[in-house]
């Protein structure tokens, strides 16, 4: 519950009051809505705070010069303003209207509450009472349609808060999807689609919760790539269908790894998206997906694009979807070799090979082929552990020297080769070195 302590538990429900110490300053006139009062009553920490205001600017300004941080203009149609500060964000938006007008224009009934500077907290439309039921419930399917990225909301609050949506939400929510997978509505902003997955997929349950996409119909709008892969049996080491072995490794890797990076529970969850594609029997009956890791690849970099994720996690996702089938070491010096060629990657990588082989169960599973399994990983890991090499043995300068090269390709493929050498122990002193570049030229057609 937090260290708040289960507030909502001990509330009167006459007398609803909030310590509103805890989020000074407090603006003159202003209330506190949405999801810090949600969060308060919940009994959980809330660093994000909205507040409702005659004068955004000038109380963003006032609160600026309490918490020695200057505030900044949001949104200028919306004259939205925000400030960072004390680990803090506030938002200052003009109440326009009445409150009770501005509460029932949020999208769920939990949102829907505020707390003015006294702690007397406004609920207009039942909120109070479906926290106390664990209820997510819509104000209006009206409210729900004016943004779709709702829709998401929906998934992301049942997620984190362990709530059940009532009937007819979760009905306007599958509604809404059809809406969206016809055309009839535009989708929302694809950096803000990008902010509510993350946020879904970074909960403690992220299997079932992209599951619930599924079952509302948002994953087919909103990750095409995955829909796809239901219903797409696979056999072999496999119980699930490629859909349900996905969701079962990326719930895997949230629970064995419960601090797993944003980018490793990605590509977990696209890992096998290219299955579909590359589904093919052979002549003895069973089933291959050869080249379903490269595929993948494509695929989730080409979907983590479209969700305008920075370049630099767009190859973090994409390349350990390309390497989640690489063969594992049997013997050390393939191991050292291993960890060489995808030390960029670890030791994500290896997470995302170890909820893959737990989430599968099927005929060819033994407790043998796990076993081999985990040996081959703890050589990597032990690797990993080993402190890295002190400088180079030799630098780009000094190979062109020695075989008489340009700068160019040449230069760094021999560097890499030279590494790599090191890495597995076949060289350790720079004579040794010198020595394997000249054969190693020599065998590229390189000497002089």
């Amino acid at each position: 519950m937090g260290r708040l302590g289960p507030i909502l538990s001990l509330l009167p429900r006459r007398r609803k009051r909030l310590d509103m110490s805890r989020f000074a300053p407090l603006p003159a006139g202003g209330y506190l809505v949405g999801g810090a009062v949600r969060d308060t009553l919940l009994g959980r920490e809330s660093n994000d705070l909205d507040w409702l205001v005659e004068d955004p600017r000038l109380e963003a300004e006032a609160a600026g010069e309490r918490l020695g941080s200057r505030p900044f203009q949001l949104d200028e149609d919306r004259n939205h303003w925000r400030l960072v500060a004390a680990e803090r964000t506030l938002d200052f938006i003009p109440l326009e209207g009445s409150l009770e007008r501005d509460l029932r224009s949020r999208d769920f009934t939990i949102n829907a509450l505020a707390a003015d500077e006294r702690g007397e907290i406004t609920d207009v439309t039942g909120g109070l009472d479906d926290l106390r039921r664990k209820v997510l419930r819509m104000n209006s399917e009206a409210v729900l349609r004016e943004d779709p990225l709702r829709l998401l909301r929906a998934v992301r609050l049942r997620a984190r808060l362990g709530f059940s949506i009532e009937p007819a939400t979760r009905m306007a929510v599958r509604e809404g999807a059809e809406l969206l997978e016809r055309g009839n509505q535009p989708l929302p902003a694809w950096e803000r689609v990008r902010e509510e997955l993350d946020a879904i997929i970074l909960s403690p349950a992220p299997g079932s919760a992209m599951s619930e996409l599924e079952g509302l119909g948002l994953l087919s709008v909103f990750l095409p790539e995955l829909s796809l892969a239901r219903g797409v049996d696979q056999g072999g080491f496999h119980h699930l269908d490629v859909l349900d072995h996905s969701l079962e490794a990326l719930q895997r890797v949230a629970t064995i790894f419960p601090d797993a990076s944003v980018t490793l529970r990605w590509a977990t969850l696209f890992h096998d998206v290219g299955k579909p594609e590359t589904r093919d029997r052979g002549e003895d009956g069973r089933v291959h997906f050869y080249g379903h890791d490269r595929r993948g690849s494509e695929l989730a970099r080409k979907a983590m694009k479209r969700l305008r994720r920075p370049a630099d996690e767009v190859d973090e996702i994409a390349g350990l979807v390309r390497y989640h089938m690489v063969q594992l070491p049997r013997t050390e010096k393939e191991a050292r070799r291993f960890a060489h060629r995808r030390g960029r990657l670890l030791p994500d990588l290896l997470k995302l090979m170890i909820a893959d082989r737990e989430a599968a169960r099927g005929p060819l599973s033994s407790q043998a082929t796990r076993r081999s399994y985990r040996v081959a990983l703890s050589r990597i890991v032990a690797i990993l552990d080993e402190e890295p090499p002190p400088e180079p043995l030799l630098d780009g300068r000094e190979v062109m020297e020695l075989l008489g090269l340009e700068p160019g390709p040449r230069v760094g493929e021999a560097l890499r080769f030279i590494a790599e050498a090191r890495a597995v122990g076949d060289i350790r002193e720079r004579d040794e070195a010198v020595s394997a570049l000249h054969e190693y030229a020599e065998t590229r057609g390189w000497a002089r």
